[in-house]
This record gives structure tokens, sequence and C-alpha cells, in this order.
């Protein structure tokens, strides 16, 4: 039996998420550990467009999450949780989300898309121009800086190449001058175009 054959029969060829009889897509439910059955969904043509455009998705359409949430399906339970955090910032959401109840294994999954973090909570790298910088970036100093520890000074207009960025300090990258690894402050920096 096909792939899709297997998904109809386990939806009854409806919508997983929302019910729609017009289902007919074989969803791979993103940050899966395999490429099984169990981390596919069968939905429907609205489904799918709204998730992947989420900024013009209907509210209304998505109280079907009420429902899958509680699915038996852990894939479903999944894509239903990762989908209230996209749409939070409706009323009905938050209440929805404090009594929904995915086991550990099932909730590890679902966070790994990261949907549930705050976009304003996530720690980025700027450069002196608000630039995002980001790791393998290039970049050029703008102020000659003393280097500590060693014999040379880091010259304006130094191009330091594929930078890594220092995690959890929004304020530091490091990256290679004068083959010396170094930390840089972000606010000394330009991100180069190239």
């Amino acid at each position: 039996m096909s792939f899709e054959k297997e998904l109809q029969k386990r939806s009854n060829s409806r919508c997983e998420l929302c019910g729609s009889e017009e289902a007919n897509i074989s969803y791979a439910v993103p940050s899966s550990s395999s490429n099984k059955l169990a981390q596919h969904l069968w939905i429907c043509p609205t489904c799918d467009a709204q998730m992947k455009n989420i900024e013009t998705a209907d509210a209304n359409h998505w109280r079907c999450l009420n429902d899958s949430i509680w699915s038996e399906e852990p894939a479903v339970k999944v894509v239903s949780w990762r989908m209230l955090h996209k749409l939070k910032q409706l009323d009905w959401v938050p209440d929805l989300l404090d009594i929904a109840y995915l086991d550990d294994e099932a909730l590890e999954w679902a966070k790994a898309s990261g949907d549930d973090k705050d976009p304003d909570d996530i720690v980025k790298h700027v450069d002196c121009f608000g630039a995002v910088l980001n790791n393998g970036d290039n970049v050029v100093l703008v102020k000659t800086l003393d280097v500590k520890g060693a014999t040379f000074s880091a010259k304006v207009g130094t191009v330091v190449r594929k930078i890594r960025l220092v995690e959890d300090n929004p304020e530091q990258i490091e990256g290679k001058v004068n083959d010396a690894q170094i930390v840089i402050l972000t606010k000394y920096v330009k991100k180069s175009p190239n």
C-alpha cells in the first residue's frame, strides 16, 4: 500500500487538522527524525496554503485546532501545537495552549521547530549599522583595535572572514586577524557584502 493510501486510510480521507473532505496532500512534518508514515499528515489545500503563509491565515479556519490538538496521532498533535504557537496573538489560543497535553517525546518533537520561541527573545548579533550577523559572514573593522596579548593592532578596514558568533552574547564575535583568533565587539564591525 502506498504512503498516500495509508494516510487516507488512517484519516478516513479527511484533513487531519480541519476535517475537510478535500484532503489530498501528504504533509511531512518539519523537524521529524525520519520519513515514516508516523511523521506525515493527510491535509487539505487550505491548511497547506495557510501553513506556508501564516500572515494570511484565517483565524476562523484554525479554530479546528480545538479538536486536532487532542488527536491520538502524535504528528497531528505536534503540527497543531506548532500552529497554536504561530497564532498566539489570537485571544482563544493561550487558553487552549494552557490545557493542551503532549507527552515528553511529542513535546520535544514539537519544540524542535522553534515555533514556541518569542522572536524578541532570540539573541541577534548586529553590526554597527544594525545589519544582522550570521556565522560565516565576513566583516570589516570600522575602528583600529588593540589586540590584548598580541604585538599588533587590528587596523580599521581589516576584513575578518568567516566570523563565529559568540553564543549568548550578542555584542561579541570571533574571527582571525593576522592568523590570531580574537574576540571583537560587534559595535566595531560592519557586515561585508561579499
